[in-house]
């Protein structure tokens, strides 16, 4: 829970604020961001919610923190509830971004897709009843996808309540010892109806993405949208092999796709030439040495 007596100095000032536990991962950012930005180290509200609308992204917000450092004075419980059951958000059709990003996994984003043989969950959110519950309602989780090391929080906990299979690559399953299912090598394969896994280690010697009816390619830390310069990113720390990194980047030229949903930093849908452009352009930098 927030404390009033953290709130930071960058906060305009009203009624939600962010205090000086924030670790800055993005989450309340990407789901509020009229009131939320990036300000030195930090998060910071910078513009009051005034609307209904941005009151409740600024909720969903705070409910999304992973070290539950959004907080506010006052609080509309009618919206804070209508909030809570919004996760899992909806993207488009049945891809959800699931929300209550976990601490274990510095707050990266999971997301839900909701299949007729069998649904799957994309990394771990935290473990909570509202998501649990809601996971129940639509059908509950057959697969659980972990597209790296870092990012499989409480995996184990929705995979036992569910009877889920959980899927990591060999390089990365020290985090994940006891999973059902275990990716081998670097060739990408189709794996169930519409998925296609796409091992791309560089980030991690385990990463991979993974890629829904050629249209969704979730990307963990591999890939994301940079909004400020509307261009994909990818990393250039903690990185566990940079040679190895832009090669996988390349690798994802060869697919066909228009939404990238990462699991740090901004998720992005764009027409399938401009997409193909974007991630040229950031492979042309990297060659350059300019991105």
């Amino acid at each position: 829970m927030a404390d009033a007596r953290k709130r930071l100095d960058a906060n305009r000032a009203g009624n939600f604020y962010v205090d000086s536990t924030c670790i800055n991962c993005d989450a309340c950012r990407q789901l509020a961001p009229s009131s939320f930005e990036e300000v030195g180290e930090y998060s910071a509200v910078t513009h009051q919610p005034a609307t209904e609308l941005e009151t409740r992204q600024a909720y969903r917000a705070l409910l999304a923190c992973p070290t539950g450092s959004i907080g506010a004075e006052h609080t509309n419980h009618t919206l804070l509830s209508a909030a809570n059951a919004d996760f899992p958000l909806p993207i488009e059709g049945n891809v959800y971004y699931c929300g209550f990003n976990s601490e274990k996994s510095f707050g990266a984003n999971s997301f839900f897709v909701q299949h007729p043989d069998g649904n799957w969950l994309i990394d771990s959110p935290r473990y909570l009843k509202p998501l649990v519950d809601a996971f129940d309602r639509m059908g509950g989780l057959a697969h659980i996808f972990l597209t790296h090391e870092d990012d499989v929080a409480e995996a184990a906990r929705y995979a036992s309540r569910f009877g889920a299979e959980r899927i990591i690559h060999r390089a990365d399953v020290h985090a994940m010892p006891d999973a059902e299912a275990i990716v081998e090598g670097t060739d990408a394969r189709v794996y169930r109806e519409e998925f296609r896994i796409i091992p791309v280690p560089g980030h991690t010697a385990g990463s991979m993405c993974l890629l829904y009816r050629d249209r969704f390619l979730f990307t963990g830390d591999h890939l994301w949208w940079d909004p400020e310069v509307r261009a994909l990113n990818s990393p250039r720390q903690l990185v566990w092999n940079a040679s190895a990194l832009f090669e996988s980047i390349r690798t994802l030229a060869q697919y066909s796709f228009d939404w990238v949903l990462a699991g740090h930093g901004g998720r992005v849908q764009l027409p399938r030439l401009d997409m193909q452009a974007a991630l040229h352009a950031l492979i042309e930098g990297r060659r350059q040495g300019r991105a």
